[in-house]
Order: structure tokens, then sequence, then C-alpha cells
């Protein structure tokens, strides 16, 4: 069943341009974290977010931190490539980085 998770991440990341692996949805986020990842991808127009709570499928839950390596939630991908969490999606979008990226989705 694993194989079939990370298949399913896989196919996740790689057909949106930007998933965001949250608890809850954009409208109603179920944790601080997940609300700021949110509110700075909102910050920057991004249109085509693909979301995925994790509170509704507890194999996700814990394949994307095993897909990832990385331990927390929420998890951003932008063009199939695992960016961070709530932290480093703070500290790109202040230093313009996270614009550049999502700026050159293509």
């Amino acid at each position: 069943m694993t194989t079939d998770i990370q298949k399913r991440i896989h196919d996740q990341v790689t057909t949106h341009p930007v998933v965001l692996y949250m608890k809850g949805n954009p409208r109603f986020p179920q944790c601080g974290f997940s609300a700021n990842a949110i509110r700075i991808l909102n910050a920057l127009g991004v249109k085509e977010l693909y979301t995925v709570d994790v509170l509704q499928d507890e194999d996700i839950r814990q394949g994307i931190k095993d897909y990832a390596n990385w331990p927390t939630i929420p998890q951003l991908y932008i063009r199939g490539e695992f960016v961070g969490g709530s932290d480093i999606m703070t500290e790109m979008y202040q230093s313009g980085e996270l614009k550049t990226l999502l700026t050159n989705q293509a």
C-alpha cells in the first residue's frame, strides 16, 4: 500500500503546478501553519493551487512525510519539487524568492 500512496503523491505533485498539503482547506485551514501558507500563496496571487487535506486521509498524511522526508505539514510543491513548510515559505516570501519561483511556473 505504501507504494500506491507514494505513486498517488507523485502524481499529484507532478500533475499540478502548485500543490499544498495542508490541514484543512483554503477556506478553513485547521492549523495556524496551514493558514499562514494559504495567506502567503494568496498574497502572491497563486490561482492554480491544488490542495490536499491530510486530515481526510491518514495514508496521505503519513505518506507525504515519507515522500519528502519532511516531518511536518504543510508542505509546498512547485512543479513537482518540494519547497518546504510554513517557516521556509515565510522566509522565501519575505526575501522575494518564493514570488520568483512561482512567477517562473510555466
